[in-house]
């Protein structure tokens, strides 16, 4: 062992040349160890051993319960008033339905609203309603006998006006092969192979 004070303690031992300093941890960080110890003791008896206090999954059940009940309510207010919405002409409105249905719709119904595996947009012939509450509805409740997924609980209740407006701009306009009207039987193109 090393004697001269102003040299730092060194254990005797050494492991591959490597030597070992004796140096105390200052007090502070030792009792800040033992408080640590002691909280997870406390922390260990008081949420597991007499289940005063609840879990983490507990907690989270109840944050997600009362935010599904925030939700569910903004979703029972706007359906409550859904009979007399009227589709909005705010831009700032119309862009972010513009993005909305970018994303969410027109990988069904096309970016031109023509129709590919949703029907199409642009013509009068609408198989759910062509009026503006009756694309709300659809939106919120979907058609799950056509493949359209409900947008309840997805999309928030001003999204979902945004991108009900944004509708609106569909009507009238001519995209190139669109979809055919679906509310009509397809012709034929040749004789019926049950003839």
């Amino acid at each position: 062992m090393n004697n001269d004070p102003n040299e730092p303690k060194l254990l005797d031992h050494d492991a591959d040349g490597i030597k070992e300093l004796d140096n105390n941890l200052p007090r502070w960080w030792v009792w800040m160890f033992y408080l640590c110890i002691a909280y997870a003791v406390g922390y260990m008896v008081y949420y597991h051993v007499l289940k005063i206090g609840p879990l983490q999954a507990a907690e989270y059940d109840a944050e997600w319960k009362a935010g599904e009940a925030l939700k569910s309510a903004a979703i029972a207010k706007f359906e409550a008033t859904i009979g007399t919405l009227e589709p909005s002409t705010d831009k700032a409105l119309l862009g972010q339905g513009l993005q909305i249905y970018t994303t969410y719709c027109a990988p069904c119904h096309r970016p031109d609203g023509g129709g590919l595996v949703g029907p199409n947009l642009c013509d009068d012939y609408w198989i759910h309603g062509s009026n503006f509450v009756d694309n709300v509805k659809v939106i919120i409740n979907g058609v799950p006998d056509k493949g359209m997924l409900t947008w309840r609980g997805l999309l928030k209740p001003g999204e979902i006006h945004a991108v009900a407006s944004y509708l609106q701009g569909f009507r009238g306009t001519k995209p190139p092969n669109p979809k055919p009207r679906e509310d009509q039987a397809p012709k034929q193109t040749g004789p019926s192979p049950f003839e």
